[in-house]
């Protein structure tokens, strides 16, 4: 994969700091991690949800912790001391984390835990003053707001 130096853009581009790192962060090739599996669902038009396989995981051991656009889900399973002789292990329990980048005005609503799926449930609330507004062209200097649609 080609690298591509991005000082030159941050340099002449004012206010697009955030696009500059986001791409830099795209470029970055480390390996996102496959365990627990997880599906991403559209389930309307600004609603998602986030479910994730945690079989054998209790609540108490899952922490879900949502700081600015990123969203972190860590599971820490209790250590206990077991005499068990495993034929076969094919019940993973290792600990792991999770993290999802959430795009502007996402916000996490609910979570629940039921029959070892994590789901977390997500909103995109656009705020009035970001919805897409039509404007009637006049001569005067007044602006007029004809409708607001959803975005």
């Amino acid at each position: 994969m080609r690298a591509f130096d991005l000082n030159t853009l941050s340099r002449s581009a004012i206010g697009f700091d955030r696009l500059a790192q986001l791409i830099h962060d795209a470029q970055r090739t480390e390996a996102q991690p496959s365990y627990p599996p997880y599906n991403i669902e559209l389930v309307a038009e600004d609603q998602y949800r986030i479910s994730m396989a945690v079989a054998g995981f209790d609540r108490s051991e899952l922490d879900i912790e949502v700081e600015g656009d990123n969203l972190r889900i860590v599971g820490r399973k209790q250590k206990v001391e077991q005499n068990t002789t495993y034929l076969h292990r094919g019940i993973a329990t290792r600990d792991f984390e999770h993290r999802f980048k959430l795009a502007d005005q996402v916000k996490v609503v609910s979570s629940s835990l039921d029959n070892g799926l994590l789901k977390i449930a997500l909103v995109r609330e656009v705020p009035e003053a970001l919805k897409p507004r039509k404007i009637v062209i006049d001569g005067d200097n007044n602006v007029q707001v004809l409708e607001r649609k959803a975005a």
